[in-house]
């Protein structure tokens, strides 16, 4: 499965919604931008996206809620390694209180990995930032072996928040 990410303003992202109202897709919006995202099977009808292949997940896309995108550039030696931590982390939110649906996303060009969580509402995301299994899952551990000096993060993780528009299809 692929899941592709494209910005832009508002009223040009929901014409792409109206011209492709049979697509798997959910439009968000924060106050600095608006994005969607699209996941499929098939090649994407966005004409330059973000590329992700979907490497875990569960649940569908809710026609509202809240958001999270955890950003996280990984080493070239420290993907495997991270994504055997996502792998086996998935259990940890799958029982969260609020949580709707998530994706452990795998860049097709980069290094920025997205753990993409989708909630009820602010107040549950905010909740388990607080557990044992938000810590598990974001504490991503460091390359063993001759790297253990070093992490394997390229840069620094950063959260992006967004509220899922509501279904403006026609």
């Amino acid at each position: 499965m692929n899941l592709y990410i494209t910005t832009g303003t508002y009223e040009f992202l929901i014409k792409i919604l109206n011209k492709y109202k049979d697509e798997q897709m959910l439009l968000m919006q924060n106050a600095q931008n608006s994005l969607i995202i699209h996941e499929t099977m098939k090649k994407s009808v966005f004409g330059s996206p973000r590329t992700y292949e979907v490497i875990n997940g569960k649940g569908n896309f809710p026609e509202e809620g809240y958001s999270v995108f955890y950003n996280i550039p990984i080493s070239d030696e420290g993907k495997p390694v991270f994504e055997y931590h996502l792998q086996n982390s998935s259990q940890l939110i799958q029982t969260a209180s609020g949580i709707r649906a998530f994706r452990f996303l795998k860049p097709k060009k980069g290094d920025t990995y997205i753990i993409l969580t989708i909630w009820e509402n602010e107040k549950d995301f905010s909740k388990w930032k607080l557990t044992d299994s938000y810590k598990t899952i974001i504490n991503t551990p460091t390359v063993s072996g001759p790297l253990s000096s070093n992490t394997i993060f390229n840069g620094s993780p950063y959260e992006s928040h967004y509220t899922i528009a509501k279904d403006e299809k026609k």
